[in-house]
Protein backbone atom coordinates (compact mmCIF):
# COMPACT_ATOMS: atom_id res chain seq x y z
CA UNK A 1 0.00 0.00 0.00
CA UNK A 2 3.08 2.36 0.89
CA UNK A 3 4.28 2.21 -2.62
CA UNK A 4 1.14 1.99 -3.81
CA UNK A 5 0.63 5.72 -1.95
CA UNK A 6 3.61 6.93 -4.10
CA UNK A 7 1.47 7.08 -7.63
CA UNK A 8 -0.50 9.74 -8.65
CA UNK A 9 -3.53 7.91 -7.74
CA UNK A 10 -5.79 11.51 -7.86
CA UNK A 11 -4.11 12.62 -11.06
CA UNK A 12 -4.98 8.96 -12.45
CA UNK A 13 -8.47 9.14 -11.12
CA UNK A 14 -9.12 12.69 -13.21
CA UNK A 15 -7.23 10.75 -16.58
CA UNK A 16 -9.26 8.22 -16.89
CA UNK A 17 -12.60 9.95 -17.57
CA UNK A 18 -10.97 12.33 -20.03
CA UNK A 19 -9.46 9.62 -22.19
CA UNK A 20 -12.61 7.76 -21.59
CA UNK A 21 -14.60 11.05 -23.24
CA UNK A 22 -11.80 10.90 -26.18
CA UNK A 23 -12.60 7.47 -27.06
CA UNK A 24 -16.32 7.41 -26.78
CA UNK A 25 -16.91 11.03 -28.30
CA UNK A 26 -14.49 9.37 -31.46
CA UNK A 27 -16.22 5.94 -31.46
CA UNK A 28 -18.27 5.70 -34.96
CA UNK A 29 -20.92 2.80 -33.06
CA UNK A 30 -22.62 3.64 -30.12
CA UNK A 31 -22.80 0.19 -29.12
CA UNK A 32 -19.88 0.20 -28.44
CA UNK A 33 -19.40 3.90 -27.20
CA UNK A 34 -21.35 3.33 -24.66
CA UNK A 35 -19.91 0.26 -23.20
CA UNK A 36 -16.31 2.03 -23.32
CA UNK A 37 -18.20 5.05 -21.60
CA UNK A 38 -19.45 2.15 -19.19
CA UNK A 39 -15.61 0.33 -18.70
CA UNK A 40 -14.48 3.78 -18.53
CA UNK A 41 -17.03 4.69 -15.30
CA UNK A 42 -16.22 1.56 -13.42
CA UNK A 43 -12.51 1.90 -14.01
CA UNK A 44 -13.09 5.17 -12.13
CA UNK A 45 -15.29 3.78 -9.45
CA UNK A 46 -12.21 1.11 -9.03
CA UNK A 47 -9.60 4.06 -8.46
CA UNK A 48 -11.88 5.85 -6.42
CA UNK A 49 -11.90 3.10 -3.69
CA UNK A 50 -8.35 2.01 -4.70
CA UNK A 51 -7.58 5.52 -3.02
CA UNK A 52 -10.20 5.05 0.04
CA UNK A 53 -8.24 2.02 0.42
CA UNK A 54 -4.63 3.45 0.46
CA UNK A 55 -5.78 6.90 2.40
CA UNK A 56 -5.05 6.83 6.22
CA UNK A 57 -7.88 7.11 8.60
CA UNK A 58 -5.96 8.90 11.41
CA UNK A 59 -4.58 11.77 9.19
CA UNK A 60 -6.33 14.68 9.19
CA UNK A 61 -4.19 15.87 6.89
CA UNK A 62 -3.81 16.59 3.53
CA UNK A 63 -2.94 13.17 1.97
CA UNK A 64 -1.88 11.58 -2.09
CA UNK A 65 -0.65 14.77 -2.69
CA UNK A 66 0.23 15.91 -6.37
CA UNK A 67 1.41 19.15 -7.47
CA UNK A 68 3.30 20.34 -10.81
CA UNK A 69 4.10 24.22 -11.43
CA UNK A 70 1.43 25.56 -13.64
CA UNK A 71 1.87 29.32 -13.70
CA UNK A 72 4.87 29.95 -11.70
CA UNK A 73 4.80 34.18 -12.22
CA UNK A 74 1.52 33.93 -9.84
CA UNK A 75 2.29 31.45 -7.82
CA UNK A 76 -0.41 29.18 -9.05
CA UNK A 77 0.25 25.26 -9.26
CA UNK A 78 -1.26 22.07 -10.41
CA UNK A 79 -2.02 20.51 -6.71
CA UNK A 80 -4.61 17.75 -6.04
CA UNK A 81 -4.95 16.28 -2.54
CA UNK A 82 -7.97 14.62 -0.36
CA UNK A 83 -8.57 14.61 3.25
CA UNK A 84 -11.52 13.18 5.42
CA UNK A 85 -13.69 15.71 4.32
CA UNK A 86 -13.41 15.13 0.43
CA UNK A 87 -12.49 11.17 0.16
CA UNK A 88 -16.22 9.69 0.28
CA UNK A 89 -17.26 11.99 -2.17
CA UNK A 90 -14.61 10.48 -4.91
CA UNK A 91 -16.28 7.06 -5.13
CA UNK A 92 -19.99 8.67 -4.41
CA UNK A 93 -19.26 10.65 -7.15
CA UNK A 94 -18.18 7.88 -9.98
CA UNK A 95 -21.01 5.17 -8.09
CA UNK A 96 -23.22 8.01 -9.79
CA UNK A 97 -21.52 8.67 -12.95
CA UNK A 98 -21.85 4.85 -13.53
CA UNK A 99 -25.64 5.11 -12.95
CA UNK A 100 -25.87 7.78 -15.42
CA UNK A 101 -23.84 5.77 -18.04
CA UNK A 102 -26.67 2.84 -17.85
CA UNK A 103 -29.45 5.63 -17.61
CA UNK A 104 -28.53 7.01 -20.73
CA UNK A 105 -28.07 3.96 -22.53
CA UNK A 106 -30.55 4.56 -25.23
CA UNK A 107 -30.41 7.94 -25.83
CA UNK A 108 -30.13 9.44 -29.46
CA UNK A 109 -27.20 11.33 -30.89
CA UNK A 110 -26.31 12.62 -33.97
CA UNK A 111 -25.48 10.30 -36.71
CA UNK A 112 -21.81 11.80 -36.98
CA UNK A 113 -20.69 11.28 -33.26
CA UNK A 114 -22.79 8.54 -31.34
CA UNK A 115 -20.84 8.40 -28.32
CA UNK A 116 -21.08 12.37 -27.54
CA UNK A 117 -23.50 12.13 -25.22
CA UNK A 118 -21.50 9.56 -23.37
CA UNK A 119 -18.49 12.02 -23.90
CA UNK A 120 -20.00 14.77 -22.71
CA UNK A 121 -21.10 12.50 -19.38
CA UNK A 122 -17.35 11.60 -18.89
CA UNK A 123 -16.45 15.40 -19.12
CA UNK A 124 -18.49 15.97 -16.05
CA UNK A 125 -17.00 13.47 -14.48
CA UNK A 126 -13.53 14.50 -14.75
CA UNK A 127 -14.72 18.11 -14.04
CA UNK A 128 -16.79 17.42 -10.81
CA UNK A 129 -14.05 15.02 -9.70
CA UNK A 130 -11.36 18.15 -9.69
CA UNK A 131 -13.66 19.94 -7.84
CA UNK A 132 -12.97 17.13 -4.92
CA UNK A 133 -9.51 16.82 -5.47
CA UNK A 134 -8.15 20.55 -6.45
CA UNK A 135 -5.77 22.36 -3.41
CA UNK A 136 -5.39 25.37 -5.70
CA UNK A 137 -7.77 27.98 -5.67
CA UNK A 138 -7.74 28.58 -9.47
CA UNK A 139 -7.56 25.35 -10.27
CA UNK A 140 -10.59 24.63 -8.18
CA UNK A 141 -12.42 27.70 -9.60
CA UNK A 142 -11.15 26.20 -13.15
CA UNK A 143 -12.52 22.60 -12.67
CA UNK A 144 -15.71 24.55 -10.99
CA UNK A 145 -16.52 26.56 -14.56
CA UNK A 146 -15.55 23.29 -16.59
CA UNK A 147 -18.69 22.16 -15.60
CA UNK A 148 -21.00 24.13 -17.51
CA UNK A 149 -20.19 23.48 -20.70
CA UNK A 150 -20.98 19.66 -20.67
CA UNK A 151 -23.97 20.43 -18.82
CA UNK A 152 -25.19 22.86 -21.00
CA UNK A 153 -25.09 20.48 -24.31
CA UNK A 154 -26.51 17.80 -22.35
CA UNK A 155 -29.63 19.55 -21.25
CA UNK A 156 -29.90 21.55 -24.65
CA UNK A 157 -29.54 18.56 -26.64
CA UNK A 158 -30.78 15.66 -25.01
CA UNK A 159 -33.05 17.36 -22.60
CA UNK A 160 -37.02 17.09 -22.74
CA UNK A 161 -39.63 19.27 -23.33
CA UNK A 162 -39.32 22.74 -25.63
CA UNK A 163 -38.23 24.33 -22.61
CA UNK A 164 -35.01 22.16 -22.62
CA UNK A 165 -32.90 24.77 -24.35
CA UNK A 166 -34.17 27.83 -22.03
CA UNK A 167 -33.38 25.72 -19.17
CA UNK A 168 -29.76 25.00 -20.12
CA UNK A 169 -29.30 28.90 -20.95
CA UNK A 170 -30.87 29.58 -17.69
CA UNK A 171 -28.34 26.96 -15.65
CA UNK A 172 -25.50 28.10 -17.74
CA UNK A 173 -26.01 32.10 -16.92
CA UNK A 174 -26.83 31.43 -13.40
CA UNK A 175 -23.99 29.71 -12.62
CA UNK A 176 -21.82 31.91 -14.66
CA UNK A 177 -22.88 35.21 -12.85
CA UNK A 178 -22.49 33.01 -9.61
CA UNK A 179 -18.85 32.48 -10.96
CA UNK A 180 -18.01 36.21 -10.75
CA UNK A 181 -18.25 36.70 -6.91
CA UNK A 182 -16.94 33.15 -6.52
CA UNK A 183 -13.45 34.32 -8.14
CA UNK A 184 -13.28 37.35 -6.74
CA UNK A 185 -13.90 35.84 -3.02
CA UNK A 186 -10.44 33.39 -4.17
CA UNK A 187 -9.03 36.46 -5.49
CA UNK A 188 -9.32 38.58 -2.08
CA UNK A 189 -8.34 35.82 -0.47
CA UNK A 190 -4.58 35.62 -2.44
CA UNK A 191 -4.39 39.63 -2.57
CA UNK A 192 -5.26 39.40 1.68
CA UNK A 193 -2.67 36.50 1.85
CA UNK A 194 0.18 38.58 0.04
CA UNK A 195 -0.64 42.31 2.33
CA UNK A 196 0.76 39.45 5.28
CA UNK A 197 3.24 37.85 3.29
CA UNK A 198 4.15 39.93 0.70
CA UNK A 199 3.31 37.01 -2.08
CA UNK A 200 0.32 35.48 -3.80
CA UNK A 201 -0.49 32.08 -2.71
CA UNK A 202 -3.54 29.96 -3.98
CA UNK A 203 -2.88 26.92 -2.70
CA UNK A 204 -5.28 25.76 -0.28
CA UNK A 205 -3.06 24.71 3.21
CA UNK A 206 -1.33 28.05 3.03
CA UNK A 207 -4.28 29.65 3.17
CA UNK A 208 -6.05 28.16 5.64
CA UNK A 209 -2.94 28.38 7.81
CA UNK A 210 -2.60 32.51 7.09
CA UNK A 211 -5.16 34.27 9.65
CA UNK A 212 -6.62 37.36 7.19
CA UNK A 213 -7.84 40.34 8.72
CA UNK A 214 -11.27 40.78 10.00
CA UNK A 215 -12.46 43.00 7.35
CA UNK A 216 -11.10 41.15 4.57
CA UNK A 217 -12.89 38.05 6.31
CA UNK A 218 -16.16 39.64 6.25
CA UNK A 219 -15.34 40.32 2.28
CA UNK A 220 -14.22 36.68 1.31
CA UNK A 221 -16.76 35.11 3.35
CA UNK A 222 -19.71 37.40 1.87
CA UNK A 223 -18.31 36.73 -1.81
CA UNK A 224 -17.75 32.98 -1.54
CA UNK A 225 -21.19 32.41 0.17
CA UNK A 226 -22.45 34.20 -2.72
CA UNK A 227 -21.00 32.48 -5.45
CA UNK A 228 -21.34 29.12 -3.94
CA UNK A 229 -25.19 29.54 -2.50
CA UNK A 230 -25.86 29.49 -6.25
CA UNK A 231 -25.50 26.52 -6.47
CA UNK A 232 -26.51 24.67 -3.45
CA UNK A 233 -28.86 26.65 -4.00
CA UNK A 234 -29.58 29.01 -1.80
CA UNK A 235 -33.22 31.15 -1.79
CA UNK A 236 -33.53 33.42 -3.46
CA UNK A 237 -30.83 31.88 -6.12
CA UNK A 238 -32.54 28.59 -6.65
CA UNK A 239 -34.77 29.59 -9.42
CA UNK A 240 -32.51 27.55 -12.29
CA UNK A 241 -32.94 24.07 -10.62
CA UNK A 242 -36.50 23.42 -11.31
CA UNK A 243 -36.53 24.15 -14.93
CA UNK A 244 -33.67 22.01 -15.25
CA UNK A 245 -35.14 19.32 -12.95
CA UNK A 246 -37.84 19.18 -15.55
CA UNK A 247 -35.98 19.93 -18.76
CA UNK A 248 -32.49 18.05 -18.93
CA UNK A 249 -32.33 14.22 -18.86
CA UNK A 250 -33.28 12.51 -15.95
CA UNK A 251 -29.58 10.95 -15.41
CA UNK A 252 -28.06 14.13 -15.91
CA UNK A 253 -30.28 15.40 -13.53
CA UNK A 254 -29.37 12.72 -10.76
CA UNK A 255 -26.18 14.15 -10.85
CA UNK A 256 -26.92 17.39 -10.25
CA UNK A 257 -29.21 17.03 -7.51
CA UNK A 258 -27.05 14.17 -5.97
CA UNK A 259 -23.68 16.09 -5.95
CA UNK A 260 -24.21 19.02 -4.05
CA UNK A 261 -20.55 20.79 -5.10
CA UNK A 262 -22.02 24.36 -3.33
CA UNK A 263 -22.52 23.01 0.16
CA UNK A 264 -18.87 20.93 -0.35
CA UNK A 265 -17.39 24.88 -1.27
CA UNK A 266 -19.15 26.56 1.91
CA UNK A 267 -17.02 23.45 4.07
CA UNK A 268 -13.79 23.31 2.25
CA UNK A 269 -13.94 27.21 1.58
CA UNK A 270 -16.24 29.84 2.60
CA UNK A 271 -15.90 28.54 6.47
CA UNK A 272 -12.55 27.59 7.27
CA UNK A 273 -10.87 30.63 4.81
CA UNK A 274 -12.89 33.07 6.65
CA UNK A 275 -14.11 31.59 10.41
CA UNK A 276 -14.09 34.85 11.95
CA UNK A 277 -16.79 36.56 9.88
CA UNK A 278 -18.57 32.85 9.38
CA UNK A 279 -18.92 32.25 13.60
CA UNK A 280 -20.38 35.93 13.63
CA UNK A 281 -22.27 35.73 10.78
CA UNK A 282 -23.88 32.48 12.09
CA UNK A 283 -27.74 33.89 11.87
CA UNK A 284 -26.75 33.76 7.99
CA UNK A 285 -26.17 30.46 7.35
CA UNK A 286 -28.82 29.38 10.27
CA UNK A 287 -31.13 31.93 8.19
CA UNK A 288 -30.94 31.01 4.95
CA UNK A 289 -30.53 26.94 6.07
CA UNK A 290 -34.22 27.27 7.42
CA UNK A 291 -35.96 29.44 4.87
CA UNK A 292 -34.79 26.53 2.68
CA UNK A 293 -35.85 24.02 4.61
CA UNK A 294 -39.56 25.12 5.05
CA UNK A 295 -39.28 26.73 1.34
CA UNK A 296 -38.50 23.38 -0.37
CA UNK A 297 -40.63 21.32 1.81
CA UNK A 298 -43.71 23.22 0.99
CA UNK A 299 -43.19 23.47 -2.96
CA UNK A 300 -42.24 20.35 -2.94
CA UNK A 301 -45.83 19.61 -1.49
CA UNK A 302 -47.58 21.14 -4.18
CA UNK A 303 -45.65 19.52 -7.35
CA UNK A 304 -47.88 17.44 -10.44
CA UNK A 305 -44.60 16.16 -11.13
CA UNK A 306 -42.06 13.45 -9.26
CA UNK A 307 -38.86 15.05 -11.09
CA UNK A 308 -40.14 18.68 -9.95
CA UNK A 309 -41.26 17.14 -6.40
CA UNK A 310 -37.75 15.55 -6.08
CA UNK A 311 -35.95 18.61 -6.98
CA UNK A 312 -37.75 20.82 -4.70
CA UNK A 313 -37.23 18.46 -1.84
CA UNK A 314 -33.81 18.78 -2.19
CA UNK A 315 -33.55 22.12 -1.50
CA UNK A 316 -35.50 21.51 1.43
CA UNK A 317 -32.50 18.82 2.41
CA UNK A 318 -29.47 20.63 1.43
CA UNK A 319 -31.01 23.42 3.70
CA UNK A 320 -30.59 21.36 6.80
CA UNK A 321 -27.09 20.76 5.78
CA UNK A 322 -26.41 24.42 5.74
CA UNK A 323 -28.35 24.70 8.76
CA UNK A 324 -25.56 22.17 10.62
CA UNK A 325 -23.00 23.86 9.15
CA UNK A 326 -24.08 27.04 11.55
CA UNK A 327 -23.69 25.06 14.30
CA UNK A 328 -19.46 24.93 14.02
CA UNK A 329 -19.51 21.58 15.99
CA UNK A 330 -18.00 17.82 15.14
CA UNK A 331 -20.97 16.10 15.30
CA UNK A 332 -22.96 18.56 12.87
CA UNK A 333 -19.84 18.76 10.00
CA UNK A 334 -20.18 15.11 10.91
CA UNK A 335 -24.09 14.69 9.94
CA UNK A 336 -23.90 17.39 7.26
CA UNK A 337 -21.10 15.55 5.50
CA UNK A 338 -22.81 11.94 5.78
CA UNK A 339 -26.43 14.00 4.72
CA UNK A 340 -24.62 14.84 1.46
CA UNK A 341 -23.15 11.43 0.74
CA UNK A 342 -26.60 10.44 1.46
CA UNK A 343 -27.72 12.44 -1.39
CA UNK A 344 -25.21 11.10 -3.72
CA UNK A 345 -27.13 7.28 -3.05
CA UNK A 346 -30.89 8.46 -2.42
CA UNK A 347 -31.15 11.47 -4.53
CA UNK A 348 -29.29 10.91 -7.19
CA UNK A 349 -30.68 7.26 -7.22
CA UNK A 350 -34.34 8.39 -6.99
CA UNK A 351 -33.83 10.51 -10.52
CA UNK A 352 -32.26 7.08 -12.06
CA UNK A 353 -35.24 5.38 -11.23
CA UNK A 354 -37.03 8.07 -12.93
CA UNK A 355 -35.02 7.79 -15.61
CA UNK A 356 -36.12 4.27 -16.33
CA UNK A 357 -40.40 5.06 -15.56
CA UNK A 358 -39.78 8.42 -18.45
CA UNK A 359 -38.00 5.60 -20.63
CA UNK A 360 -41.11 3.42 -20.21
CA UNK A 361 -44.17 5.49 -19.88
CA UNK A 362 -42.51 8.51 -21.44
CA UNK A 363 -43.78 10.89 -18.57
CA UNK A 364 -43.56 11.18 -14.66
CA UNK A 365 -46.33 13.51 -14.38
CA UNK A 366 -48.19 12.11 -11.35
CA UNK A 367 -51.61 12.56 -13.17
CA UNK A 368 -50.60 10.16 -16.21
CA UNK A 369 -49.24 7.28 -13.49
CA UNK A 370 -50.87 5.40 -11.22
CA UNK A 371 -50.54 1.57 -10.16
CA UNK A 372 -46.92 1.21 -11.35
CA UNK A 373 -46.11 -1.01 -8.77
CA UNK A 374 -48.61 -3.95 -10.33
CA UNK A 375 -46.65 -3.54 -13.14
CA UNK A 376 -43.20 -2.63 -12.21
CA UNK A 377 -42.48 -3.70 -8.41
CA UNK A 378 -39.01 -3.98 -8.10
CA UNK A 379 -38.80 -0.62 -9.34
CA UNK A 380 -41.68 1.13 -7.40
CA UNK A 381 -39.56 -0.62 -4.66
CA UNK A 382 -36.40 0.74 -5.41
CA UNK A 383 -38.26 4.51 -5.54
CA UNK A 384 -39.60 3.75 -2.32
CA UNK A 385 -36.41 2.85 -0.92
CA UNK A 386 -34.66 5.88 -1.96
CA UNK A 387 -37.58 8.34 -0.92
CA UNK A 388 -37.46 7.08 2.17
CA UNK A 389 -33.63 7.40 2.47
CA UNK A 390 -34.51 11.14 1.68
CA UNK A 391 -36.39 11.83 4.03
CA UNK A 392 -34.24 10.29 6.73
CA UNK A 393 -36.79 7.18 8.22
CA UNK A 394 -34.27 5.17 10.70
CA UNK A 395 -32.60 2.45 9.18
CA UNK A 396 -31.87 4.57 6.71
CA UNK A 397 -28.42 6.09 5.69
CA UNK A 398 -30.57 9.53 5.87
CA UNK A 399 -31.39 9.11 9.73
CA UNK A 400 -27.78 9.13 11.25
CA UNK A 401 -26.83 12.75 9.30
CA UNK A 402 -30.43 14.42 10.29
CA UNK A 403 -30.46 13.30 13.89
CA UNK A 404 -26.71 14.89 14.11
CA UNK A 405 -27.32 17.94 12.46
CA UNK A 406 -31.34 18.54 14.48
CA UNK A 407 -29.52 17.43 18.02
CA UNK A 408 -27.02 19.79 17.61
CA UNK A 409 -29.23 22.59 16.21
CA UNK A 410 -31.71 22.51 18.95
CA UNK A 411 -28.59 22.92 20.97
CA UNK A 412 -27.42 26.33 19.01
CA UNK A 413 -30.21 27.21 17.45
CA UNK A 414 -33.71 26.26 18.91
CA UNK A 415 -35.74 27.86 16.70
CA UNK A 416 -34.43 26.61 13.64
CA UNK A 417 -34.46 23.48 15.01
CA UNK A 418 -37.66 23.09 15.64
CA UNK A 419 -38.19 24.86 12.22
CA UNK A 420 -36.16 21.68 10.60
CA UNK A 421 -38.18 19.72 12.60
CA UNK A 422 -41.42 20.87 11.25
CA UNK A 423 -40.28 20.45 7.70
CA UNK A 424 -39.33 17.10 8.41
CA UNK A 425 -42.92 16.01 8.99
CA UNK A 426 -44.03 17.58 5.34
CA UNK A 427 -41.29 16.85 2.83
CA UNK A 428 -42.40 13.13 4.49
CA UNK A 429 -45.57 14.38 2.94
CA UNK A 430 -44.28 16.10 0.27
CA UNK A 431 -42.97 12.17 -0.96
CA UNK A 432 -45.48 9.88 0.13
CA UNK A 433 -48.66 11.72 -1.16
CA UNK A 434 -47.50 11.72 -4.91
CA UNK A 435 -46.32 8.20 -3.98
CA UNK A 436 -49.37 7.14 -3.72
CA UNK A 437 -51.15 8.89 -6.44
CA UNK A 438 -48.32 7.85 -9.03
CA UNK A 439 -47.48 4.02 -7.67
CA UNK A 440 -50.92 2.49 -6.03
CA UNK A 441 -54.26 2.32 -7.06
CA UNK A 442 -55.39 1.40 -10.33
CA UNK A 443 -53.35 1.46 -13.34
CA UNK A 444 -54.08 4.61 -16.04
CA UNK A 445 -51.30 4.66 -18.18
CA UNK A 446 -51.66 2.38 -21.08
CA UNK A 447 -48.05 2.10 -21.64
CA UNK A 448 -47.79 0.16 -18.40
CA UNK A 449 -49.69 -2.85 -19.21
CA UNK A 450 -46.63 -3.67 -21.51
CA UNK A 451 -43.85 -2.76 -19.94
CA UNK A 452 -41.01 -4.34 -18.19
CA UNK A 453 -40.05 -4.26 -15.29
CA UNK A 454 -36.11 -3.28 -14.55
CA UNK A 455 -33.69 -4.68 -16.92
CA UNK A 456 -30.48 -6.82 -15.48
CA UNK A 457 -28.24 -4.08 -15.78
CA UNK A 458 -30.43 -1.20 -14.06
CA UNK A 459 -30.93 -3.99 -11.04
CA UNK A 460 -27.35 -4.47 -10.89
CA UNK A 461 -26.58 -0.78 -10.79
CA UNK A 462 -29.65 -0.19 -7.99
CA UNK A 463 -28.47 -2.52 -6.16
CA UNK A 464 -25.23 -1.38 -4.38
CA UNK A 465 -26.76 2.64 -3.63
CA UNK A 466 -29.55 0.67 -1.92
CA UNK A 467 -27.38 -1.96 -0.06
CA UNK A 468 -25.35 1.26 0.99
CA UNK A 469 -28.29 3.08 2.46
CA UNK A 470 -29.04 -0.16 4.52
CA UNK A 471 -26.00 -0.60 5.78
CA UNK A 472 -25.18 3.06 6.67
CA UNK A 473 -28.26 3.25 7.75
CA UNK A 474 -27.88 0.16 10.59
CA UNK A 475 -24.60 0.83 10.84
CA UNK A 476 -23.00 4.44 10.17
CA UNK A 477 -20.06 4.41 12.67
CA UNK A 478 -17.31 3.69 10.12
CA UNK A 479 -17.62 6.60 8.28
CA UNK A 480 -18.22 8.78 10.78
CA UNK A 481 -14.88 7.46 12.27
CA UNK A 482 -13.09 8.28 9.08
CA UNK A 483 -14.85 11.41 9.28
CA UNK A 484 -13.75 12.46 12.34
CA UNK A 485 -10.22 13.49 12.24
CA UNK A 486 -10.70 15.88 9.83
CA UNK A 487 -13.94 17.38 11.54
CA UNK A 488 -11.90 17.39 14.39
CA UNK A 489 -9.23 19.34 12.67
CA UNK A 490 -11.87 21.68 10.91
CA UNK A 491 -13.72 22.92 13.90
CA UNK A 492 -10.28 23.46 15.91
CA UNK A 493 -9.02 26.12 12.99
CA UNK A 494 -11.89 27.58 13.57
CA UNK A 495 -11.76 27.67 17.15
CA UNK A 496 -8.20 29.12 16.81
CA UNK A 497 -8.14 31.43 14.32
Amino acid sequence: MVELASWPLLSTLLSLPLLGALLTALWRRKSWAQWVALGTAMLTLFCSLLIVAVFDDQDPDFQLLDSATWIPGVNINYLLGVDGLSLLFLPATALLFCGSVVAGWRQHAPAALPGVYFALLLLLEAATLGVFCALDSILFFCFWEFTLLPLYFLVSLWGLGAGRQAAAVRYFLVMLAGGVPLLFGLLALAFGHAELSGALRFDLPTLLATALPERTQYLVFLLLLAGFGVKVPLLPLHTWLPALAMGAPAAVTAVLVGLKLGAYGLIRFAIPLAPLAARELHWLLAGFGTVAILYGSVAALAQSNLRAMLAYASVSHVGLVVLGLASFSVSALQGALLQLLNFSVAAGGGFLVLAFLQRRTDSTDISQLGGVIHRLPLLSGFFLLFGLAGIGLPGTSGFPGELLIIVETLHSHTGAGLAALFAMVLAAAAFLSPFRQAFLGPLRNPDLATAEDLLPRELALLLLPALLILTVGVYPLPILELLRPSAEAWVAALAGL
